[in-house]
């Protein structure tokens, strides 16, 4: 009877205990967010820009579609031909996702300057077309990191030797990783990545690799240093990261009616292995 009394008291002080805690999260205005990244492959004629183009919100709100008052891909250097001319106009195929179809060369030549006209403000984003290198070997490897049941494939490729190279490598399922060539200029570079999850045998894993320059190298690093810290998801991120999208209407320094997102133009190499 006695141990009866005490474990209904200690049900009792638990349930006490017990306080309703109101978190206040961030509620900021909606911001414009751009992806604009455009990958080269130089062996086709044709390259097809795709902007998907959506709304912030609040924590825990998914991100909505943006519907564009016009989107427009402006390429000054390039000799208007007949067959050719040097703007683009792209076509909203579904919400928030915006197309156009140019010849490779309107994009590997000369400066490209993005416009995006959305309630009223103009954003502009400049770019040029950065060459990247091919990846020589993609095999899958026996190694593993702490838990042991990771899945590694092996990559190389050579730097060219005769510029400063930034690289962005794509591992699908949203997993990225940056480097630069300080340290093997000219060389082959051979490293090993880790899959933690998500791949399973019989699987294909595509895995791109991007020249970028380093404006872009550095804005994708401090992404990929953030997605991957300690912040937990009831924090906001140390610091919000700025891309080269440029309001043209609200010039004010302290303004914060800016967009998020980045456009670039990059020539990319892509290999697929079946994992096993």
């Amino acid at each position: 009877m006695k141990n009866s009394v005490l474990a209904i008291l200690m049900v009792l002080a638990l349930f006490g205990c017990e306080e309703v805690i109101e978190v206040t999260l961030p509620n900021e205005e909606p911001r414009l967010i751009i992806d604009a990244l455009v990958r080269i492959d130089e062996d086709q004629l044709t390259t097809t820009i795709r902007v998907e183009v959506g709304l912030t919100r609040s924590f825990f709100t998914a991100i909505e579609p943006a519907q564009l008052s016009s989107i427009v891909l402006d390429n000054p250097d390039l000799p208007t031909t007949a067959s050719d001319y040097g703007s683009v106009a792209l076509t909203e195929v579904s919400p928030g996702v915006y197309v156009a179809i140019k010849s490779t060369g309107f994009f590997t030549n000369g400066n490209l300057e993005l416009t995006i006209e959305y309630e009223g403000n103009t954003y502009v984003a400049n770019a040029t077309y950065v060459p990247g290198a091919p990846i020589d070997r993609l095999e899958q490897g026996d190694g593993t990191l702490f838990a042991g049941n990771e899945t590694e494939i092996l990559i190389s490729f050579t730097d060219t030797d005769d510029r400063d190279d930034f690289y962005l490598f794509d591992f699908d399922f949203d997993e990225y990783l940056v480097t630069e060539d300080t340290f093997y200029q000219g060389q082959t570079f051979q490293f090993s990545y880790f899959y933690d999850d998500g791949v399973t045998d019989g699987q294909e894993v595509s895995v791109s690799l991007l020249g970028v320059d380093e404006s872009f190298y550095n804005y994708m690093n401090q992404l990929i240093v953030q997605a991957t810290g300690d912040q937990g998801p009831f924090q906001t991120p140390v610091a919000t990261v700025r891309g080269n999208f440029i309001n043209t209407t609200d010039t004010a320094i302290d303004s914060d009616r800016y967009a998020l997102g980045y456009f670039a133009v990059c020539q990319t190499f892509t290999k697929s292995i079946i994992i096993d």
